[in-house]
């Protein structure tokens, strides 16, 4: 029982480690990293607080170092997915009447755990099996995770103190309810920090949590499970489950008490859940929350007067970061041709400063493609390319899988807009550049809101504020973060509330205010303090 008006402590960001060759942080990543690589982990699937091992297991091996194993990971059958909805119906009964400050005071612990004794293992586990860089991982695993358990409860706080107005003699209170049922949480492989987030975020708000994470990110999920363990989160409020996609989704989303979904992945995906959920709507217990964030086509546009180093960098960071494993890469671009022989000499010679291989090695900016499915896939848009007159590759376009899955980082120019790597989310290192006349440049902006499905990130370069607030105002359904003057990556929680619209989701910004309030069924109290006695208004009188 509250009794008190709690402040919880400020949330700011998550100061990001260097790990500068010859430091000791730089040292002592790299020693867990190789601790854990040389290792053998045997992962379970936790169903109400208790580890299970089926014997089912997938190997668990590294994107850029395929032949070599770190261990295992279990698998589920449907009596598992069953067992779930079970034990966190249990668990809900006194996790949703938990008090507000003592389900905080779990998610503030778990962001000290991680600032600190779980910073190096959760990194590593983020470098080993998704093959991301020091900074990377950095930045998403610890940082960005960091940051969502913090301000995620400060946005709490904020929704809980919002309360309605009161007449005299009444007093109205608002209640923010956990949803009736539980929510399902489906998680990507390119960001260990969303993969906390989705299930951790409904559960701050004291709902129970199915997860399933992606099985290329299963190591790193694992350790989120450790992590939230320690933090003493109860039993069977986040169930981690692992298996068959269909299995599961199957079993949840036919259940009687689905009472929403925390999805990030792909937008075919997004809309089978859709649909399915649609069919199924009269057996639920409630209308479901359907949250999700899903494709990208993300653009760069430059303007004449724009700063042609400042858009060369833009493209060199914002398109092979993470190898383009971002939902937010840069993957397109429009420049002018005024502007291009200096922005194409710089990508060049950054593209071809890259040294690709292993995170252990932190002078490699570039790192493998998640598995051979996202090789043989990306590799069959170069080997097209290749082939294709209305597309050049100016720099890079090679690939080999013989020890990881390795993409170069390429950059196509074409001469048609509508070419397929202009429209089609590829997920890898590879961005699409379609050089316009420096006097079209606003009817090139039509073009770029026009071409694709999407709306998730993009940014535009310019030094005249003219032309920047008509760019601002055209492109202003074409992506739900916006950039200017910056690349289309790096969304800070707390700053850039991140989430797009169109085929790229529901826009409901996670890491913010606007997210959390999904969790909740609220519940508005009147109470009047001295009722009437008298059915009879003053209009009656004689």
């Amino acid at each position: 029982m509250s009794n008190g008006f709690f402040k919880v402590p400020k949330a700011v960001n998550e100061p990001v480690n260097s790990y500068a060759p010859g430091t000791a942080q730089h040292k002592d990543l790299i020693t867990t990293y190789h601790k854990m690589f040389n290792e053998q982990v045997d992962i379970p699937f936790y169903i109400g607080g208790k580890e299970y091992r089926t014997g089912k297991t997938v190997d668990i091996h590294p994107p850029h170092d395929h032949q070599h194993c770190v261990g295992q990971y279990h698998t589920a059958d449907k009596e598992h997915i069953e067992l779930a909805v079970e034990k966190a119906a249990e668990a809900r009964v006194k996790w949703a009447k938990t008090s507000w400050e003592h389900r905080a005071a779990i998610f503030l612990k778990a962001a000290e755990l991680l600032a600190g004794p779980y910073r190096y293992k959760m990194n590593a586990a983020t470098m080993i099996a998704q093959s991301k860089n020091v900074m990377q991982a950095e930045i998403d695993a610890a940082c960005e995770l960091i940051d969502f358990l913090r301000f995620n409860v400060e946005f709490m706080t904020d929704i809980y103190s919002n309360q309605p107005e009161s007449s005299p003699g009444i007093w109205n209170r608002m209640q923010y309810r956990p949803l009736e049922g539980f929510v399902y949480a489906i998680t990507p492989f390119n960001f260990t920090a969303i993969a906390g987030n989705l299930p951790a975020a409904p559960a701050m708000m004291g709902n129970v949590v199915i997860w399933k994470p992606a099985r290329s990110q299963v190591y790193s999920a694992n350790v989120i499970m450790e992590l939230f363990k320690e933090a003493g989160l109860p039993d069977g409020v986040i169930n981690m489950v692992t298996g068959n996609s269909g299995t599961i989704t199957d079993v949840l989303l036919n259940h009687k008490d689905f009472a929403g979904v925390h999805f990030t992945g792909s937008t075919p995906v997004f809309d089978d859940f859709w649909k399915t959920i649609g069919a199924n709507v009269k057996h639920y217990r409630s209308y479901p929350r359907i949250v999700g964030e899903t494709g990208g086509k993300d653009f760069i546009w430059a303007h004449p007067s724009a700063n042609a180093q400042e858009v060369a960098t833009a493209i060199s960071r914002g398109a092979f970061e993470y190898q383009g494993q971002k939902c937010s890469a840069a993957s397109r671009a429009y420049l002018p041709k005024s502007l291009w022989a200096d922005i194409k000499k710089s990508v060049i010679e950054d593209v071809k400063s890259f040294k690709m291989g292993s995170p252990d090695d932190s002078s490699n900016f570039i790192n493998a493609v998640i598995d051979d499915r996202a090789f043989k896939k990306l590799s069959g848009y170069l080997d097209q390319a290749k082939k294709d007159k209305d597309a050049e590759i100016i720099v890079g376009g090679g690939y080999d899988d013989s020890v990881g899955y390795f993409i170069e980082p390429t950059v196509i120019v074409t001469s048609n807009p509508q070419y397929e790597t202009m429209c089609t989310e590829l997920f890898g290192p590879i961005i699409t550049i379609y050089i316009y006349e420096d006097k079209d440049w606003e009817e090139v902006l039509d073009l770029v809101d026009q071409t694709g499905e999407y709306a998730l990130t993009g940014a535009i370069f310019s030094q005249d504020r003219y032309v920047i607030e008509t760019a601002t105002s055209k492109l202003e359904n074409a992506a739900g973060n916006f950039y200017i003057n910056d690349k289309p990556t790096g969304a800070v929680v707390g700053q850039q509330p991140f989430g797009g619209a169109r085929g790229s989701g529901t826009n409901d910004k996670a890491g913010s205010v606007w997210n959390l309030l999904r969790w909740v069924s609220n519940r508005t109290l009147k109470e009047t303090f001295v009722p009437p006695t008298n059915y009879r208004y003053p209009f009656l009188g004689e």
